[in-house]
């Protein structure tokens, strides 16, 4: 069985940072990666790792996310800097099964910007 073990997120002013992490368990993952809801908006892609190393991220966060995963404990990590009150957001771990790709999500996590 598939878990998901978030931590992190919290309260920040904006320009400052925060760090996400992610405990994944109960399978072997090809993808790893973090993304986020706001209020009234649609789910959307934040950043994304592959199994193979290759990282995907949205334009809006280019620059100042970073993502990290270690495949071989299964963690994903997102670093977030130069935070921006438009990145006020629900984020969610997502991680995507080796040859099923189904998807498994966390229970989120609140990151609020504000000053």
């Amino acid at each position: 069985q598939v878990q998901l073990v978030e931590s992190g997120g919290g309260l920040v002013q904006p320009g400052g940072s925060l760090r996400l992490s992610c405990a994944a368990s109960g399978s072997i993952f090809a993808v790893m990666g973090w993304y986020r809801q706001a209020p009234g908006k649609q789910r959307e892609l934040v950043a994304t790792v592959s199994n193979g190393g290759t990282s995907k991220y949205a334009d809006s966060v280019k620059g100042r996310f970073t993502i990290s995963g270690d495949y071989a404990k299964n963690t994903v990590n997102l670093q977030m800097n130069s935070l921006k009150p438009e990145d006020t957001s629900v984020y969610y771990c997502n991680v995507k099964l080796m040859w099923t790709g189904v998807d498994y999500w966390g229970q989120g996590t609140q990151v609020t910007v504000s000053s």
